[in-house]
């Protein structure tokens, strides 16, 4: 069926009929974009305490997202001259879902994207690595436009997510910078441009600093930590281990490792 613009009905005296039309498929539109965040939110917690429970540490601080209201979305098609028509602003307007997702260091961040662009189901639309070429303002982040699959009642539909992964540091001057830019209404004095801007050096050699320091003190761990029985899931309990259970699990991948006629 296509989809009507969505002006239609509103600038016509449309059909009781015509109206619920037109509304049901605003509702689905912005439900889409709701349930593609949900789904890309439970890929980023399951990376999350999968690193929390195997490594002790996990490279996400925090997890941030937010969806477009409808009349930010017409708003923003206005401006980029965008037809009024769900398929075109669909098509258009790929920051309808957004997530940001905070890490600690910088290697944090590309880790993240590559863990997150592996996945099969995730198509990569399109990856802005503003670390490596930061924006002239000194803005840092690395944004990616992914597609991911919706499964609605009767469609499957691939829905467009943004996704910004920067460090903490990151994180804080763009706070700061988007709160002045608005502030200002976008005409910021040309000496607080450059106020900005050394300290988006300032927050990067912290980054660099800290990440340094973060690795002098894994290099001091011990490689032979103690092991203990206990079997340690993020948001469960604890669990022992029977006496024996991993040397059975050792022996099991062995035989299965084996030929055929190896076997005993």
């Amino acid at each position: 069926m296509a989809v009507r613009g969505i002006d239609k009905g509103f600038d016509t005296a449309g059909s009781v009929a015509q109206r619920r039309e037109l509304k049901t498929e605003l509702t689905r539109f912005m439900m889409s974009y709701k349930f593609a965040t949900d789904e890309m939110m439970t890929k980023i917690n399951i990376l999350k305490e999968e690193f929390s429970s195997i490594h002790d540490y996990s490279p996400i601080e925090h997890v941030n997202f937010r969806l477009k209201s409808p009349e930010g979305i017409l708003k923003k098609a206005v401006r980029k001259g965008c037809p009024l028509v769900l398929d075109d602003i669909r098509a258009q307007i790929q920051d309808i879902a957004g997530i940001r997702i905070t890490c600690s260091f910088i290697s944090d961040t590309y880790r993240i994207l590559d863990m997150l662009t592996s996945q099969q189901d995730i198509t990569v639309l399109e990856v802005k690595d503003y670390i490596a070429a930061p924006k002239p303002n000194g803005y840092k982040s690395l944004h990616l436009i992914a597609a991911i699959p919706v499964f609605m009642s009767d469609r499957v539909e691939p829905v467009t997510v943004e996704i910004q992964i920067r460090t903490v540091a990151m994180d804080f001057w763009a706070s700061l910078e988007h709160k002045i830019f608005y502030k200002y209404q976008g005409e910021v004095p040309v000496d607080l441009v450059h106020d900005l801007k050394q300290a988006a050096d300032v927050a990067n050699r912290l980054d660099v600093k800290m990440e340094r320091l973060h690795d002098q003190v894994v290099a001091l761990e011990p490689d032979d930590q103690a092991e203990t029985d206990i079997l340690s899931i993020a948001g469960l309990s604890q669990y022992a281990l029977p006496e024996g259970f991993l040397s059975a699990i050792s022996r099991s991948r062995e035989d299965d490792e084996l030929p055929e006629r190896d076997r005993a």
